[in-house]
């Protein structure tokens, strides 16, 4: 089992071999008590049975959906002027941190508790995409494009398999994501001592960064693909697809942030 950049799916794995298909023992089940491996079981309720292709889907769906619906309402919120957007900025960033590291630590496929950080990204999202479209008009739709583009061809690449996802790329992936990270959270130590690196702004060293990261978060995306690809051959059962769905909304979520800052980044350099 390749591992993922994307810490929701790279979280399933290396638990050792005993469990289902090497993902260790799912929540709600015992040691070795999946249905249908050698131990007497209860008749297999709906999320027993496998996952689907349409099962990641359609999760998936409903969570881009719950945050593109808080993320609009924050967003003409904000610039009708009836909210101010730093606390929905706050709030909604520090509860959709909390949610994920939860659900990511906790292995959990619990559909209330990645609804609810749908909802939160969504309004973190909707409130930062607000303050940039003061400034800027039309850069959301533009950002909301340029990601469901972005998606959309990585999608075609891994789906035809023009990119192979082998060990050797996953390793490169994680550690040139590792890296932007490290380099970003370095960036802000340093900000908050006057101390401007020049990779966050509207200058060449910034669009260059921007590019490389947005190019990072895509390839993120065919590793999210292949966990997912692999959780549906391996048989998961369906409640699995919520945290399928989860994995690839952080990943989502970074994009779109980082195709916003790029386009803010042209704009101001214009």
């Amino acid at each position: 089992m390749r591992s993922s950049s994307n810490p929701a799916f790279r979280n399933l794995q290396g638990r050792g071999n005993a469990g289902y298909a090497g993902f260790g023992s799912p929540q709600g089940y015992p040691q070795g008590g999946m249905p249908g491996y050698g131990v007497d079981q209860a008749p297999p309720t709906q999320a027993d049975r496998p996952i689907t292709v349409d099962d990641v889907v359609m999760k998936t769906a409903m969570t881009l959906g719950v945050a593109l619906l808080t993320g609009i309402i924050t967003a003409v919120l904000v610039l009708g002027g009836s909210i101010q957007p730093w606390p929905p900025l706050i709030v909604g960033g520090l509860v959709g941190l909390v949610i994920s590291l939860i659900v990511i630590f906790k292995q959990t496929p619990n559909p209330g508790l990645i609804l609810t950080y749908s909802a939160a990204e969504g309004v973190f999202l909707g409130a930062l995409t607000g303050v940039f479209e003061m400034f800027a008009p039309g850069i959301a739709l533009q950002a909301l494009l340029g990601t469901g583009l972005v998606f959309g061809v990585m999608l075609v690449v891994y789906r035809t398999g023009a990119v192979k996802v082998t060990p050797k790329l996953t390793k490169w992936i994680i550690a040139a994501a590792g890296g932007a990270f490290l380099l970003m959270l370095v960036n802000l130590v340093l900000g908050l001592f006057g101390v401007n690196m020049g990779i966050r702004g509207n200058g060449t060293l910034a669009i260059v960064f921007s590019l490389v990261v947005i190019g990072i978060a895509a390839f993120m995306l065919l590793l999210d693909f292949d966990l997912a690809d692999q959780m549906i051959r391996e048989g998961l059962p369906s409640k699995w697809a919520w945290y399928a769905a989860f994995g690839l909304m952080t990943t989502l979520v970074w994009l779109y942030v980082e195709i916003l800052r790029l386009l803010w980044a042209l704009n101001s350099s214009d």
